[in-house]
């Protein structure tokens, strides 16, 4: 078998399927949508994350660690890479280790832990800073606490997202945040788990980058979680 035939075989038994032709006109336009609640402009950003993969779980400011664990143990993790200098970090160390979860930190230089880090570390924890309802997308910001490789390298991505901090546009993101004057080193937009389509137009979930995108929404007390249940 050439290395053609075993490169499209593998994409055949991963359910690879055809990559339809992109709509791209909307998303290039400077527009800001306005939807009648914020229950229904939640429900567009969850249904245009969810149409990629991404995995959803509404949860509330002081209990989200009982969903990380749930999600943990239903994925069969036995180890997550987290940061313990934030306060988040704190939190889903103590309720991922009551559960038997091991965690992990950025706490020694990559080069002295490389092989470990792409070939043993199965999911990774990170903040967001906000998120964009038009295109179905959180944004990150690395920082020493929390590196790009956080959320770049370990098989399963795990962001908890606070939904009041939700713009409708990228435009409206950068001010509302005050990156426009100040913008990081990197800044990280993701909608759904790694995907490509470099092979005949056929898009394909995990070639490089996490393979599963959890994203734990932390709803304010005046939404309820029923009434996004239609958000698929």
């Amino acid at each position: 078998m050439s290395a053609r035939d075993n490169i499209l075989a593998k994409l055949r038994k991963a359910n690879a399927y055809p990559m339809a032709e992109p709509q791209t006109f909307d998303y290039y336009q400077e527009m800001s949508p306005e939807w009648e609640s914020e229950t229904a402009r939640l429900r567009h950003w969850a249904a245009t994350m969810r149409a990629v993969k991404t995995e959803i779980f509404w949860v509330r400011e002081h209990d989200w660690e009982q969903k990380l664990v749930e999600v943990a143990q239903q994925k069969g993790l036995q180890n997550m890479l987290l940061s313990p200098q934030t306060e988040h970090g704190r939190r889903a160390q103590a309720a991922l280790q009551a559960a038997s979860v091991e965690t992990r930190a950025f706490n020694k230089p990559i080069d002295d832990w490389k092989d470990e880090f792409f070939a043993d570390v199965q999911a990774g924890f990170t903040s967001s800073v906000c998120g964009i309802a038009h295109t179905g997308t959180i944004m990150l910001v690395s920082s020493p606490e929390e590196p790009r490789s956080q959320s770049l390298v370990p098989p399963v991505h795990i962001c908890l997202f606070d939904t009041r901090k939700m713009y409708d546009t990228f435009h409206a993101a950068l001010h509302g945040e005050a990156l426009i004057d100040a913008m990081p080193t990197n800044i990280i937009l993701v909608s759904g788990p790694s995907k490509t389509a470099d092979i005949q137009l056929t898009l394909a979930y995990g070639a490089h980058g996490p393979r599963d995108m959890v994203v734990l929404a932390i709803l304010p007390e005046n939404i309820d979680p029923a009434d996004l249940e239609n958000a698929a």
